[in-house]
């Protein structure tokens, strides 16, 4: 955790140019605003037939902690947001789910 996913739009996908540079830039929002361990960190992209929206949809999914207040999470989002603007020029729809360690069960 935390688990990044983009589903992009097929006829989009090809704004995402440099993966390994959004990967990196998206792997350091993990570490310095979330306090995530880089190997715990997973980031996924799906080409996707969408059917209305915006063309890119984030979803992540992470561990609640303390740390993760509201306005962290907030402060995530926009920087999120701001790096896929900047690398693909598009706006990104960003949700984020946190659970619990309780509720968690995990494998590798």
């Amino acid at each position: 955790m935390p688990n990044l996913t983009f589903y992009i739009a097929e006829d989009q996908f090809n704004q995402f140019i440099d993966l390994n540079d959004i990967t990196q830039n998206c792997c350091t929002l993990c570490i310095d605003i979330l306090g995530a361990e880089l190997n715990k960190v997973h980031i996924h992209y799906i080409p996707v037939k969408a059917g209305c929206g915006y063309p890119v949809y984030a979803e992540l999914i992470y561990r609640l902690s303390n740390h993760r207040s509201v306005e962290i999470m907030e402060n995530f989002m926009q920087k999120l947001n701001e790096t896929i603007l900047q690398k693909t020029g598009l706006v990104t729809r960003i949700r984020c789910f946190g659970f619990n360690s309780t509720q968690l069960h995990a494998y590798n």
